[in-house]
């Protein structure tokens, strides 16, 4: 790959890594375990980033191959990941410190969420981040109707679970 093709990389995976680290919060419950899915979905990204054409903003291009990395990695009980050597990359992506004590008041919103299965975590993950219907139903491949019936229901299954 080109240097310029690299920074490019680089540059839009430091502008959007908060996406990341939210997508490893919701499926992960440990900080080894949030820092490998990170290091995967880093890994998936840089190999699928050749064939990103821009059609799609880059951070909808990343939810997607994020979510679909976590839902792949984590649907299983047991798991194993195979690693890349990736510091042979030229350019090093930092990954910022993730503190879970900055999060604590959500603590029991994220307990209720992980009760979901995946596909309404992916939902109400987009769903808390402000996404409209119509970005959720392109990153999620489903139609704009579905995904606002499966809203309602996620709604009203979270507020079962945080008001028993």
């Amino acid at each position: 790959m080109s240097d310029s093709l690299e920074k490019s990389f680089v540059k839009q995976l430091t502008d959007n890594q908060n996406i990341v680290h939210k997508i490893c919060r919701l499926y992960t419950n440990n900080e080894d375990a949030h820092n490998d899915l990170f290091q995967e979905i880093t890994i998936q990204l840089w190999k699928a980033f050749p064939k990103f054409r821009g059609e799609a903003k880059f951070s909808t291009w990343a939810y997607r191959v994020a979510l679909n990395t976590a839902i792949t990695l984590y649907r299983k009980n047991t798991r194993t990941v195979a690693t890349v050597d990736f510091e042979k990359a030229s350019y090093f992506i930092k990954q910022e410190d993730y503190n879970p004590e900055e999060e604590e008041q959500l603590k029991l919103m994220y307990q209720a969420i992980h009760q979901l299965n995946d596909i309404e975590k992916a939902l109400i993950f987009m769903y808390l981040e402000d996404k409209d219907y119509t970005e959720i139903s392109e990153t999620l491949g489903i139609s704009e109707v579905n995904a606002r019936v499966k809203m309602n229901r996620i709604k009203g299954k979270l507020k079962k679970i945080l008001n028993p």
